[in-house]
């Protein structure tokens, strides 16, 4: 058993939570809103692993970095950190891209 995977994972997730904080983006901006977008985002893609699963296309293998952990039928712990991961780093990168366009672009003489 090994936790190198999830311990990436959640330091990514830090990670991102201190750009977060620092630029208030999302969940240091409008936390309830932020938890339920990612939050739907997540369920998206679990419920589309979990169809994968039942086909026959998604499966765990053999993954030496995983705690072995499942929280469903070849489903591995560490793939709702990844969820989350993906889904709040999109969040992220939407709303800086979004503030960006946003910004003026200067005064013109």
């Amino acid at each position: 058993m090994s936790v190198a995977y999830l311990a990436a994972l959640v330091v990514s997730l830090l990670g991102l939570g201190v750009l977060d904080r620092r630029f208030r983006l999302a969940l240091f901006d409008q936390p309830r809103r932020t938890a339920l977008t990612v939050a739907l985002g997540v369920a998206f893609f679990l419920v589309w692993d979990l169809i994968g699963v039942e086909l026959g296309i998604f499966f765990i293998g053999d993954a030496p970095y995983q705690t072995g952990l499942v929280v469903a039928p070849e489903v591995p712990v560490e793939e709702l950190l990844f969820l989350t991961l993906l889904n709040y780093q999109t969040l992220l990168l939407w709303l800086a891209f979004s503030r960006r366009r946003a910004r003026p672009t200067g005064v013109s003489a």
